[in-house]
């Protein structure tokens, strides 16, 4: 006679899922007996005075504030001119001749300034002490009339 083609580990498997079917029906049944409340009233969130979102309603006894929409500006704050000493004194901290860029260093302020060939009105090496103007570029000031002094 031929031996049964179930084996142990094939009938586990079985028991598993019947098990597991079994679980499915009985949770199925709970949610049934016990329904929860998925109403629009608990989808509905609220935005409190600081911009946070809750599941509370806003407190009417609060007083709200009034703004006037006139006195609301919306705009770009005005940039100051500044003002400074057309001439000024430096040195060369940085220069590459083959690339023609290079950057001053301000005596008296301390700050590097931008400058290209085309701003030299001779030509310059580091540690050169001179005079320059600066003027607006694109990315801020630039020296241009650059001096040897």
């Amino acid at each position: 006679m031929a031996k049964s083609q179930q084996t142990f580990n094939k009938q586990e498997k079985e028991k598993k899922r019947l098990k597991k079917r079994q679980d499915k029906k009985q949770k199925q049944e709970e949610r049934k007996a016990n329904p929860k409340s998925s109403g629009f009233d608990d989808m509905i969130a609220y935005v409190d005075e600081f911009g946070n979102i809750t599941d509370t309603p806003p407190d009417p006894t609060k007083k709200k504030k009034k703004i006037n929409a006139k006195n609301i500006e919306i705009s770009i704050p005005k940039r100051e001119e500044v003002e400074f000493d057309p001439i000024r004194k430096g040195k060369i901290d940085f220069f590459d001749s083959t690339k023609g860029f290079g950057f001053i260093l301000d005596l008296d302020t301390q700050e590097k300034f931008f400058v290209h060939v085309n701003g030299l009105t001779e030509e310059v090496q580091e540690n050169d002490k001179v005079s320059f103007e600066l003027e607006q570029g694109l990315k801020g000031l630039n020296a241009v009339r650059v001096k040897k002094i």
